[in-house]
């Protein structure tokens, strides 16, 4: 009994010291299993027999990588030593008999460190196979299929990491800011401090797993592992909104009804921005800049949106309560409308200046590539913004200008680009009011000097 508590104490120790990745272990071996979900994905397959999985497995082998680094960081050195040289011992110099003890041994999972291992040996393994099934270059359904089972039944049997064991993991699942479980415990109703409580808890869990998204590091491994998160967190929130339905009958406060009924549309919306304008069809786009802008975008709109959700509940029971008290870079409402309006006001005055531009080519040009940067500045800063129902119409503008080259603009700005121009503005003013009319702008006007500063700052030179 000694020896085995001797053997689990540094998975004990390593749980306290290193949390944070025991944390994205347990959201990325549920993130893998979401994958293979094909209702999941953020792309569209006619045909799925005649279909190529390729980009998905090599995100899937992506993610692999980082769980078998986060098991290198986990793992102390000396025990990894051991454990290879009783691997290269197996092959070499046991006999059946003892390979089959060995084994035994190692299968059972009576200790956490059996179950690390146990991954460590599984991952390890599935990385050499997936990376030669893609060197196929073509990877069809069922073999795609086939794959998630395997590696679904691998992480679901293990007794000590299954992400699966429990709806809600008291280890992770948790209300992690003190203010907000000071609320829940104040609610004298029951039932009504259950359903609060687990929706609250849903929705850290969310932030939890928005946590783990990089959206700083262009490397394809990391982009891909942020968009396999994406994934699993498209199916948390359809289990979110799924409860809300469940309790909302449940609450007996008929102005809480209300809130849960508008915060559960308010994901419905979302996440069809993210899920079918954001991440559509991503794995088809290769290009790092639109790949590692529309993750960005994507956490952006997640995070805000879980965040708000938070502070909205949290002020119908402290109504003095500031989203600043509880998250530290929080933006409130009026902050994202006056940026938002602020700078489609930017590119209306653009716009503006571009069609008016008729001097020399060499001024259209330079107009014209100013205009180009400010737009991508836009894309990647505002567009997650923008209402769901406005994304379209800035989408097919911004795509139908970066089509446009500067050599064609040197001779004069064709008439297709002009008429485009025209329309997008006519547009764009009609948004600007729209968004004038929000109750947190009210009385609040455009800083037009401001506006013309940042313009200045992208015409210099023109």
């Amino acid at each position: 009994m000694a020896q085995k508590k001797e053997l689990t104490d540094w998975v004990s120790v390593a749980k306290k010291t290193q949390k944070q990745l025991f944390s994205e272990l347990d959201v990325l071996l549920k993130s893998i299993d979401r994958f293979f979900n094909i209702e999941n994905l953020p792309s569209t397959k006619e045909d799925l027999t005649e279909s190529n999985f390729f980009s998905e497995l090599s995100a899937v082998r992506d993610v692999i990588l980082r769980i078998l680094s986060i098991l290198e960081m986990i793992i102390p050195e000396n025990n990894k030593n051991t454990y290879w040289f009783q691997k290269f011992a197996e092959t070499k110099f046991f006999t059946d008999d003892k390979r089959d003890i060995f084994r035994k041994n190692l299968y059972k999972q009576d200790t956490p460190e059996n179950g690390l291992f146990l991954l460590y040996i599984s991952f390890t393994n599935f990385k050499n196979l997936i990376t030669d099934l893609l060197k196929t270059g073509n990877i069809t359904y069922l073999s795609y299929l086939n794959i998630g089972q395997i590696l679904s039944k691998e992480i679901r049997e293990n007794n000590y990491f299954n992400p699966f064991r429990k709806d809600i993991n008291p280890e992770f699942d948790i209300i992690n800011n003190q203010q907000i479980s000071d609320i829940v415990k104040r609610i004298k109703d029951k039932d009504t401090k259950k359903h609060i409580s687990i929706i609250l808890i849903y929705l850290f869990r969310i932030l939890r797993y928005l946590n783990h998204i990089n959206t700083t590091e262009p490397k394809t491994m990391t982009l891909n592992t942020s968009l396999v998160l994406l994934v699993l967190l498209r199916s948390e929130i359809a289990m979110f909104r799924n409860y809300i339905e469940k309790v909302t009958d449940k609450i007996s406060q008929r102005n809480m009804k209300n809130l849960l009924q508008s915060l559960s549309y308010q994901f419905s919306m979302e996440t069809k921005r993210v899920y079918l304008q954001e991440l559509k069809e991503i794995l088809n786009k290769k290009a790092p800049r639109y790949f590692r802008g529309r993750i960005e975008n994507s956490h952006g709109i997640l995070k805000n949106l879980v965040e708000q959700s938070i502070i909205h509940i949290a002020q119908f029971y402290k109504s003095a309560m500031e989203g600043e008290d509880i998250f530290q870079s929080f933006v409130t409402k009026l902050e994202q409308s006056l940026k938002l309006r602020e700078d489609i006001f930017v590119l209306h005055e653009f716009l503006g200046v571009f069609k008016e531009k008729t001097g020399t080519a060499e001024e259209r040009v330079r107009v014209f590539e100013s205009l180009k940067n400010f737009m991508l500045y836009f894309e990647s800063f505002t567009f997650k913004l923008l209402r769901h129902d406005d994304y379209e119409e800035f989408v097919y503008f911004f795509n139908e200008v970066f089509h446009f080259k500067k050599e064609q603009i040197s001779e004069g700005i064709p008439h297709a680009l002009a008429e485009k121009v025209h329309n997008f503005k006519i547009f764009l003013e009609v948004t600007i009011r729209n968004i004038g009319n929000r109750a947190e702008l009210a009385g609040k006007h455009i800083d037009t000097q401001k506006t013309n500063e940042i313009m200045n700052q992208y015409l210099v030179g023109t």
